[in-house]
């Protein structure tokens, strides 16, 4: 009697482990492609903004590292030129130098004995100009940080939609089980719409800060050329 009792509980205990639910598992290829036509396009699309901020990241953080690098000597030789009169000698060290505040100077040198008010005139929109190369497609990037999650909010409200349509049309039988998956998948284009868009914000804000220290540098030096200029003979 007790031998039958225990095979009933081992096999009331099999049974009830054979019943447990198995647990299911979604690859990130699954979750994109899971979510119809849509929600694809709007992952490529994502994906797309993605690849131009990162190109447009490095590509302009490279060149304003390029031209924020400067010989510390550069103006005071830049000086030594100017005050013994070798004017051309001081355009040639300024070509060397091939940066924004080496052009800056060097256009100041080329107005040398015009009015101080037309020399200034001239080193400043000389630095206008450098700073627009500076921040060249710069607001692509501000563009794309912004549109970003909009636009995987729109997949989100594309698949919501589509989700209650069906819910709809099958006269509310339709199955929990596709209805909250198709939720969930279309919730997934909102994630990727927040994660591009913060990627792209925070390498905004970081190219910001850098061309503004190569604008501070420029300014210093424009200041110190001025008053160059300015000393007695």
């Amino acid at each position: 009697m007790l031998a039958i009792f225990m095979q009933e509980a081992a096999n009331q205990a099999q049974d009830a482990a054979e019943q447990v639910p198995e647990e299911k598992t979604l690859s990130f290829f699954e979750l994109i492609f899971s979510g119809g036509i849509g929600g694809t396009i709007i992952i490529a699309i994502l994906f797309v903004l993605l690849v131009v901020a990162m190109y447009i990241y490095f590509e302009r953080l490279f060149a304003i590292k390029a031209a924020s690098k400067s010989d510390p000597n550069f103006m005071a030789q830049i000086k030594d030129n100017v005050a013994t009169g070798n004017i051309e000698a001081a355009k040639i060290r300024c070509a060397q130098e091939n940066s924004p505040v080496a052009r800056l100077t060097e256009k100041g040198i080329s107005r040398i004995g015009s009015p101080l008010e037309d020399i200034n005139t001239a080193i400043e929109n000389a630095g206008r100009l450098e700073v627009y190369k500076l921040e060249k497609n710069v607001s692509i990037l501000a563009t794309i940080a912004g549109a970003a999650p909009m636009i995987g909010f729109l997949g989100t409200v594309i698949g919501m939609v589509l989700a209650f349509h069906e819910l709809a049309t099958s006269s509310g039988q339709a199955e929990m089980g596709s209805l909250a998956q198709g939720i969930y998948t279309a919730m997934t284009t909102t994630v990727a719409g927040l994660i591009v868009g913060i990627i792209a914000y925070i390498g905004y804000n970081h190219l910001v800060v850098k061309t503004d220290k190569v604008v501070h540098q420029m300014e210093a030096t424009a200041v110190d050329f001025l008053d160059l200029l300015n000393e007695p003979a």
